[in-house]
């Protein structure tokens, strides 16, 4: 079975917010996210619109 993800691809980590710049995960994030719950990596991907949207208006 797949594990969902928020992944593009492009994993490069913004140096100042911590965040990828392709999903907007944390680092901490990308590494535990074979290990979290469907619920838990729901809960991060609901979150990721609004850290994406904060990181453009910051850019």
């Amino acid at each position: 079975m797949a594990i969902e993800t928020p992944c593009t691809k492009v994993c490069v980590l913004d140096p100042a917010s911590g965040l990828c710049r392709g999903c907007g995960r944390t680092g901490a994030e990308i590494g535990a996210w074979a290990g979290m719950s469907a619920l838990e990596r729901r809960e991060v991907m609901a979150a990721l619109p609004a850290r994406m949207a904060g990181r453009a208006a910051h850019a």
